[in-house]
């Protein structure tokens, strides 16, 4: 059921964007932001995958930071530095719940399909981390010090994890950045017209039906793992 809704609610994402494009004095506030960043491009940097970094660990959702990602520093920078610190977050978070094994076990026993989460990861962790991260069944931060007490091995979690956020990456960003590239247009700083309009919202569509269409089919594939192995590990 959650899935079905996804749609919608990067609908409701970008319309949000847009109503805040409208009312929100955002032409002043982008120009003084993009001034500070190109004269400090590295602190600038820093203090993005470090805010990053420290809100995966603290469990706050990061997509917020992800579409602002997408606004001020746009594309392709926007998705390498939310590339770089989702995946330096995720590593922090399940570092964190390696060494804090029996806090983070008492929280997830109860779930049924993280427990199925942790057996499948035996024989299949880097498929198991991948398809998990490409699908919207579990959330990300949970996922983050779940995965921390079960058999994956740390390389596998890196990579599996950095390769499976990118899609997610990717669409969030470019929301920001089209939220961005609209406040240009809506200004008079881009003369595109009607057709830069059109194009932003295309890329985006295909953006967006793509990145669903691929969740889909993870969700699909992890349940059919996750399912085989609550059967063979008998009633969790």
């Amino acid at each position: 059921m959650r899935r079905q809704f996804k749609p919608l609610v990067f609908a409701i994402v970008f319309l949000a964007l847009l109503f805040a494009v409208a009312v929100l004095p955002i032409q002043p506030w982008l120009a003084v932001g993009t001034q500070w960043i190109e004269a400090h491009h590295m602190l600038a940097w820093v203090a993005f995958v470090g805010t990053y970094v420290l809100a995966t660990v603290l469990l706050i959702p990061g997509s917020v930071l992800t579409l602002f990602a997408g606004f001020v520093f746009g594309l392709p920078l926007g998705i390498a530095l939310v590339s770089a610190a989702s995946v330096l977050g995720a590593v922090s978070a399940f570092l964190v719940g390696r060494f804090s094994r029996e806090w983070v076990a008492q929280r997830i026993a109860k779930l049924p399909r993280l427990r199925a989460l942790d057996m499948a990861t035996h024989h299949e962790g880097f498929t198991i981390v991948f398809l998990a991260r490409l699908s919207p069944v579990f959330p990300f931060n949970v996922l983050n010090y779940a995965f921390g007490v079960t058999a994956v091995h740390l390389r596998d979690y890196f990579l599996a994890s950095w390769i499976g956020m990118l899609p997610g990456t990717i669409l969030y960003v470019y929301i920001g950045s089209v939220a961005k590239d609209l406040t240009e247009l809506t200004s008079g700083d881009i003369q595109s017209g009607l057709a830069g309009r059109v194009l932003l919202l295309a890329g985006l569509a295909a953006t967006l039906v793509l990145t669903v269409l691929i969740t889909r089919k993870a969700t699909r594939t992890l349940n059919a793992h996750l399912d085989r192995e609550l059967a063979e590990g008998g009633e969790l």
